[in-house]
């Protein structure tokens, strides 16, 4: 047996350690690499443009069509399409608008786009582009349980809810500056759409909200009202990170220069807020309670015309409510009659031997409808060309294709219903109906018509679900609508 020297020990353990420290330190050096990496962000695509946003009516949603849409959506791909190849959209959608700002400013937005009112606090925080909208922060109530609130004296010791982060909580500061006890709660679990709803639910007495979106969730809540107006109108804008926005902001407006020169934004604004003024709340009330009495007796006809025609049924049902209110035997001065109020023209063109009977007056009034569809350029994009159907129901295409060239003759765009409206409202003015080819026209009608089908149709979106044939048959809605059955009851 041989043994090793003292040295040859301490040479051997001395050359064992290095070793094992070696391994050890590259061990530690490739962990902390690993961490380092796992904890660093990856670069974003400078081409992939990121928008942050909140659902609500008035910003991103899926319509009944199962369509992205909203006014902030269309925005924002307006916005990418203005940009070109190789830019693309992405939207990060958070649950409450309190998350809107953080996400921004953490680099995980390029652009916050969600209703944002522009404020001197915010401003002090980012960046934002042109304003393209304005309004004005109300009291939202219920007018079957509470009084109007005019003033700071009917706000004390009420249930006051207020979304979180919003500029609503800095209006009620600047009004509790001048009433030091009025208090309230606020919330980042439930958006502003979810507050009102609760106030319609008369689980909270207040809240604050925006008018255009008071006016949209009143269709289908019409126990809902506005109080008092709380400071100064606000206008909107989108947000950009103060840090890395400069170049972006230049890119925002050029884009808003030319959508505002163009028409674009002034037809997003009205495809979205243009008719929510129309109707009043005891219509919304009278419509909804038909919807429970009337409605059923023809929801089979209405489905059964979509089969043919392809026109949603709850498009067809709205504006057989705005031509006759669901009543059958419906007769107007100048003998227009039905459910879908058909002239003897239209009657005798579409075979109806009874313009009484249900049946045929539904089957009739949605073939005549997809007809004077066909007469419209197809080239006009949708909803426009819808709408500009609706008014020509109403007043046939000839008054329609002359508004369409008094708009042309304007500068305007003859494809866009804000803009073919303007030239409707111009039919009764000598200096332009004596050059139309149809002549003089009262064609303010037409435009409320279309705007009133419109507003009906958005209630009908609401309460009623979309008909495939293929899944649901001929099923009869289930309505629920628990706060009008109470109140009837």
């Amino acid at each position: 047996m041989q043994f090793c020297s003292g040295k040859s020990i301490w040479s051997v353990w001395l050359k064992t350690m290095l070793i094992t420290l070696c391994v050890t330190l590259l061990a530690c050096s490739d962990n902390s690499g690993q961490k380092h990496l796992a904890q660093t962000k990856p670069k974003p695509d400078p081409y992939t443009i990121r928008f942050v946003t909140i659902n609500s009516p008035s910003t991103y949603f899926i319509d009944s069509q199962n369509n992205y849409a909203g006014l902030e959506y269309d925005l924002a791909k307006r916005f990418v399409e203005f940009l070109g190849p190789p830019y693309k959209l992405e939207f990060i959608v958070v649950d409450s608008f309190a998350k809107v700002f953080p996400t921004l400013l953490r680099g995980d937005a390029d652009i916050a786009a969600a209703d944002i009112s522009i404020t001197p606090a915010r401003k002090r925080q980012v960046l934002f582009g042109p304003s393209f909208n304005q309004v004005q922060a109300m009291v939202v109530y219920n007018r079957d349980k509470n009084s109007e609130p005019n003033n700071a004296d009917a706000l004390f010791e009420k249930r006051i809810v207020l979304p979180k982060s919003t500029s609503f909580v800095e209006r009620m500061r600047e009004l509790q500056s001048k009433a030091p006890t009025l208090t309230w709660k606020e919330t980042d679990k439930l958006s502003s759409e979810q507050l009102i709803e609760a106030v319609a639910r008369n689980e909270i007495d207040f809240t604050v909200a925006d008018n255009h979106l008071i006016a949209i969730m009143q269709y289908n809540y019409p126990q809902l009202d506005a109080g008092m107006m709380l400071g100064q109108a606000d206008k909107i804008g989108w947000a950009l990170n103060k840090l890395h926005g400069e170049e972006r902001l230049k890119q925002v407006q050029a884009f808003f220069k030319k959508i505002e020169k163009d028409g674009t934004l002034r037809n997003l604004l009205d495809r979205y807020h243009g008719h929510t003024k129309r109707l009043k709340p005891v219509d919304v009330t009278a419509f909804l309670s038909k919807s429970q009495t009337l409605l059923p007796r023809y929801v089979r006809l209405f489905k059964g015309a979509q089969e043919i025609t392809d026109i949603d049924w709850r498009l067809l049902a709205a504006l057989s409510y705005q031509e006759s209110h669901w009543d059958n035997y419906s007769t107007s001065p100048t003998n227009v009659r039905g459910l879908m109020m058909l002239t003897e023209q239209t009657s005798n063109m579409m075979n109806v031997t009874d313009r009484l009977d249900p049946k045929q007056s539904v089957m009739a009034g949605a073939k005549f409808l997809l007809w004077m569809k066909d007469r419209i350029p197809s080239r006009i994009p949708e909803p426009d060309r819808t709408f500009m159907t609706l008014a020509a129901y109403n007043n046939g295409v000839g008054h329609l294709e002359d508004a369409r060239i008094i708009a042309q003759k304007l500068g305007l765009n003859p494809d866009s219903w804000a803009d073919v409206k303007r030239g409707y409202q111009l039919l009764n003015d000598p200096a332009y109906y004596v050059n139309a080819r149809h002549g003089y026209c009262s064609c303010g009608a037409p435009v409320i018509y279309t705007e009133l089908v419109r507003s009906y149709y958005q209630i009908m979106q609401k309460y009623f679900p979309t008909y495939d044939p293929g899944v649901d048959p001929y099923k009869i809605a289930d309505i629920k609508m628990p706060w009008l059955l109470a109140k009837a009851s």
